[in-house]
């Protein structure tokens, strides 16, 4: 099906579902209270001990597909929205390739000649390369050809966080008012892998390959970290992914805040997540 054809689709379906372009809906409310705890809802305090030890406030949640099994650390703070930070590139991709304003993963964007302190960002990006070596610049260039009212759409029909993107439209997701919880980034995650999002079937293919971190003959990891600043000037950092592996899939969404961010606790995002998926049999 063409492109164009799906952006027309996806503007009858906003505006059936009583959204129009540029307008931020109501997000689908997240829950505020503990969930009950029974054999498909667990409780795990004991992870703390993994933020303890180095200074961070965090949540953690996990869900086994197969099995319906979500398991949390934190459940409140589970809840709770944060600016998605860089973990949004997963949806910013799937939009730049849907609507067509990036080919393919092997398309070339052009270095403006920036410099940047990070010296991989210092060169031609391709969608690819930006997302594993999380390029700023080269997503808020995808952002500006997407546009702020097909962003806005798009972000509506997902359902994503609370979906508000109308402040910064080229960093809304690093210093706007857009919020996601962890519970919301399992939903999302969830649906990115089933297929179950408003894109063609190979730009979700393209975009899950683009995710995976490891792969052995015993498992696949996908994964993408974020860290940004909240606006009262606490350090936020993300790691959110799911791990294929014997037949089954097991979503993850760690996050964590401190004061100021350090190099530990950034380090920490995924060494915590390993750790849990370790602990639970599922990664060496």
């Amino acid at each position: 099906m063409p492109r164009k054809i799906t952006l027309t689709l996806l503007a009858l379906i906003v505006i059936l579902s009583g959204c129009t372009f540029g307008q931020t809906v109501e997000p689908t409310p997240t829950p505020t209270s503990t969930p009950a705890v029974d054999e498909f809802n667990q409780l795990h305090p004991e992870w703390q001990t993994y933020f303890d030890a180095v200074g961070a406030e965090g949540a953690f949640v996990f869900y086994d597909l197969n099995n319906g099994i979500t398991m949390r650390y934190n459940p409140e703070r589970c809840a709770e929205g944060f600016l998605p930070a860089s973990t949004f590139k997963i949806l910013n991709a799937l939009i730049a390739l849907d609507t067509g304003v990036i080919a393919d993963e092997n398309t070339v964007i052009p270095w403006d000649g920036t410099v940047y302190p990070i010296e991989s960002w210092n060169q031609d990006q391709t969608l690819t390369t930006a997302m594993r070596d999380s390029v700023v610049w080269a997503y808020q260039e995808m952002a500006r050809r997407i546009g702020a009212e097909t962003m806005q759409a798009y972000v509506n029909v997902v359902g994503y966080g609370n979906m508000d993107i109308a402040r910064n439209p080229l960093s809304f997701w690093l210093d706007g008012d857009l919020r996601i919880s962890a519970d919301q980034q399992i939903e999302f995650l969830r649906r990115f892998y089933a297929g179950d999002l408003p894109f063609h079937v190979e730009v979700v293919e393209t975009v899950r390959n683009m995710t995976i971190v490891e792969e052995t003959g015993d498992y696949i990891l996908h994964a993408k970290a974020g860290s940004t600043v909240m606006p009262d000037g606490t350090g936020i950092g993300w790691y959110v992914g799911y791990l294929e592996t014997d037949g089954n899939v097991y979503f993850f969404a760690l996050n964590l805040s401190s004061p100021e961010l350090t190099g530990e606790q950034m380090a920490a995002r995924s060494e915590i997540t390993r750790s849990i998926l370790g602990e639970l049999g599922l990664l060496p």
